[in-house]
């Protein structure tokens, strides 16, 4: 007799916290947990990708014509060396934000694909649609596959290192829609993301999102909660974030 059933389901990898109402099942055919939150709902793979395929996206992000990108310390290299890295996939760029009346870089380099004619604008940033490349359209395809919805734009963001980060917000702009999915597909080193209600912002869940995982924001959720990618300054690898998205 075996000491652990093929059928008994794994435990969600994270805690949520009791004073947080919430329910999840696991869906052994497609692998993921579906999360029941107030006001939303998550759908959650800790290694949606597997091994060799996250593997193969870390070097297809960094692939370039002027740099090792392994061992290349990106978060050191000027705007002007990154400009000039000639990247063979995709196109990164530095934006920049009016915040204290100066003009200050993201704290992460980021890259916008999609459909034609499908712009993005967020924190005043304006963002004109990359055409659509073989390695993305893959990615797409198997994420629409889990989330039984279809997407026409992918925001890419490259966190260099720790210092890298995403403050509080919602996916809540007005060409989103009014109760978008968003699907979060990851690479490279591991990061917290962390999740918290509007009405009481002491109610935090964290998600270590890891190399290759997925995590789905679903329902009415970007109305009622926030996300953050805060500081990790002990992590010195880069991860990437692909947030799926449907531009209506």
């Amino acid at each position: 007799m075996a000491l652990f059933s093929e059928h008994e389901p794994p435990y969600l990898p994270f805690t949520i916290p009791d004073s947080i109402a919430h329910t999840y099942t696991w869906d052994a055919q497609l692998k993921v947990f579906f999360i029941s939150l107030p006001q939303g709902t998550l759908v959650f793979s800790d290694d949606f990708l597997g091994a060799r395929l996250s593997d193969r996206c870390l070097a297809y992000f960094q692939e370039n014509q002027s740099f090792d990108w392994q061992t290349t310390d990106w978060r050191a290299l000027s705007e002007a060396q990154l400009a000039r890295a000639g990247f063979t996939h995709i196109n990164w760029q530095q934006d920049r934000i009016q915040m204290y009346g100066k003009n200050i870089p993201l704290p992460r380099l980021t890259a916008w694909y999609g459909d034609a004619g499908k712009t993005y604008t967020y924190s005043g940033i304006t963002m004109t649609p990359n055409p659509w490349n073989e390695g993305l359209l893959y990615l797409k395809k198997a994420v629409e596959r889990v989330c039984q919805a279809s997407f026409n734009t992918v925001l890419l963001n490259w966190y260099r290192n720790g210092e890298d980060h995403m403050g509080w917000h919602a996916d809540d702009e007005p060409e989103l829609g009014q109760n978008p999915t968003i699907a979060s597909l990851n690479v490279g080193a591991s990061r917290d993301f962390v999740l918290r209600r509007k009405a009481d912002p002491t109610q935090k869940i964290k998600i270590p999102l890891t190399h290759g995982s997925l995590l789905i924001m679903q329902g009415p959720l970007q109305h009622f909660w926030q996300h953050a990618v805060p500081k990790r300054k002990k992590v010195r690898q880069s991860r990437f974030n692909l947030t799926f998205r449907q531009i209506v």
